[in-house]
């Protein structure tokens, strides 16, 4: 009796999930490499420096968070750029060098090994999140800001750079050349620079590029801006994991029915959010965006302040104090009812064309009514200042801003600049060619006043002397001063000082 020696079965033990787990290790691995690369780095040392030097002085310290979280989006297309070449070039370093042939015998399959590369692509999308997430925290605790951010907007940048990564490592399954991503990415460039993403509202077309800007004149509410930002960002989103799906399918996994059936559903979400997107502007934004133009009194929340009253939109009420501080700078050194006078301080825009709208708003003839905007910090409080001043002098914006060519424009610049910290420069920076010389334009919240060069010469001198010395003269001639057709010349000697050579002539 012979015995027949066999070899026991190997037991071959499956376990779930392994496969998945080397696919996390490899994206892990290829995501720091792409940290690590050349472009990469430079373009988010390049990106971050842009944050830290724009955000600084951003908005005049005074931003309406509804317009700084668009701010977030421009940056992070270069690290997109940056990030569609280095992951290309990933995905093409075996072929480059001539590895790829040793890949046939790992256990894992190229479509796995293009999954990695995709997943890499997600984790450096998370790293400029949080450089998103910084620049907009810094925004919001200004003791400034103001309005809502969007979380849809904020996602923008971040969903731009996992688009374009995924685009690298598509190409590279489609086009197994490294002068490809370059000549992709001077296309885009092209793309970008020579054709326009704010072509209206109207064109919803435009919702197709991944970042829409706007020539924005002046802050909306954050309820009449009428941008699809989450369906804009559903679109980004879906966009990018089809085109990941598409890369893993042209990677090997055409066979692979939970890759078909995962690229099949996202093509679908894409196609539903581009189409959510080009709807345009609801109807009722735009009859909100009427009513807050026409009748902004319906929408305002008014507070009283030193006897005077402030309206604004709901998002600005915390700002009445500072108008508040500006109206009591200018009215202390009026004389006169001015120095007592009850105004009345609203908040006006015009939204009625959309974000691009740049149209003047018509000056009030509202007694003892001061428009003030959306926009504040910087020039916009000189220009503020001057208004309040041409209210109390005029009477009415529309008496101030119509026509009003005499030496009541002497007394209405004084007083709008000489109590501001720097007022030589607010004298240059409320005029519109910002000199301190000869006449000029005078930037205001509606239709902008005119000095004569004389008119000029003359403020020039009250804002060499003492404020205080100013001031009393123009107490005790208020009246004089104030009163309609009074020369520029009986202004200066009014007040002490060289009389214009040349009589007024404005425009």
């Amino acid at each position: 009796m012979s015995a027949v020696m066999e070899a026991a079965p190997t037991v071959v033990r499956t376990e779930p999930g392994r496969p998945w787990r080397a696919v996390t290790g490899l994206a892990l691995f290829e995501a720091r490499r792409l940290l690590t690369r050349i472009p990469v780095l430079f373009a988010f040392l390049v990106y971050i420096g842009w944050i830290v030097w724009r955000t600084r002085h951003s908005f005049d310290g005074f931003p309406a968070l509804q317009d700084a979280d668009r701010a977030t989006q421009g940056g992070p297309m270069l690290v997109g750029l940056a990030v569609l070449l280095s992951a290309n070039q990933a995905v093409l370093r075996a072929k480059r060098r001539d590895t790829e042939r040793h890949f046939a015998v790992l256990v894992m399959p190229p479509w796995r090994r293009t999954a990695a590369h995709v997943l890499s692509v997600v984790l450096v999308a998370a790293v400029v999140a949080l450089c998103v997430a910084g620049q907009f925290t810094w925004e919001a605790l200004k003791s400034g800001a103001v309005g809502h951010g969007s979380v849809g907007e904020l996602l923008v940048g971040p969903l731009t750079v996992l688009l374009a990564g995924t685009a690298g490592v598509l190409l590279a399954r489609l086009v197994a050349s490294v002068v490809a991503s370059p000549l992709l990415i001077v296309f885009l460039l092209f793309v970008f620079l020579f054709s326009t993403t704010s072509t209206g509202e109207e064109d919803g077309t435009r919702w197709l590029y991944p970042v829409i800007s706007e020539n924005v004149s002046t802050a909306l509410p954050s309820d009449l801006l009428g941008r699809p930002a989450a369906w804009h960002a559903l679109y980004l989103l879906a966009l990018a994991l089809t085109i990941g799906l598409l890369a893993v399918l042209c990677g090997g996994g055409r066979r692979i029915r939970t890759v078909q059936g995962a690229f099949v559903a996202m093509l679908a979400v894409t196609v539903l959010g581009a189409s959510a997107q080009m709807t345009g502007v609801p109807a009722a934004t735009t009859a909100a965006r009427e009513r807050a133009s026409t009748t902004p009194e319906k929408e305002q929340t008014c507070v009283e302040r030193d006897g005077s009253t402030y309206c604004a939109f709901p998002e600005w009420t915390p700002r009445t104090g500072t108008w508040a501080d500006t109206v009591k700078q200018v009215q202390s050194l009026t004389g006169g009812t001015a120095h007592d006078q009850k105004l009345l301080v609203r908040q006006r825009i015009d939204a009625r064309y959309g974000l691009s709208s740049d149209s003047a708003l018509e000056p009030s003839t509202t007694p003892h009514q001061v428009t003030v905007g959306t926009d504040w910090g910087g020039n916009r409080v000189p220009e503020f200042s001057v208004a309040v001043a041409g209210v109390l002098v005029a009477g009415s914006e529309k008496k101030a801003t119509d026509g009003l060519c005499d030496g009541r424009m002497v007394t209405i610049m004084w007083l709008g600049v000489a109590g501001r910290p720097d007022p030589i420069g607010d004298l240059a920076r409320v005029r519109l060619d910002d000199s301190i010389s000869g006449s000029a334009v005078v930037i205001s919240p509606t239709e902008g006043l005119y000095m004569t060069s004389g008119q000029t010469s003359v403020v020039r001198q009250l804002l060499d002397q003492p404020r205080q010395t100013v001031a009393e003269r123009v107490r005790s001639h208020w009246t004089e001063l104030t009163a309609p057709k009074v020369t520029t010349a009986e202004v200066a000697r009014l007040l002490g000082v060289e009389a214009p050579k040349k009589a007024d002539k404005c425009l």
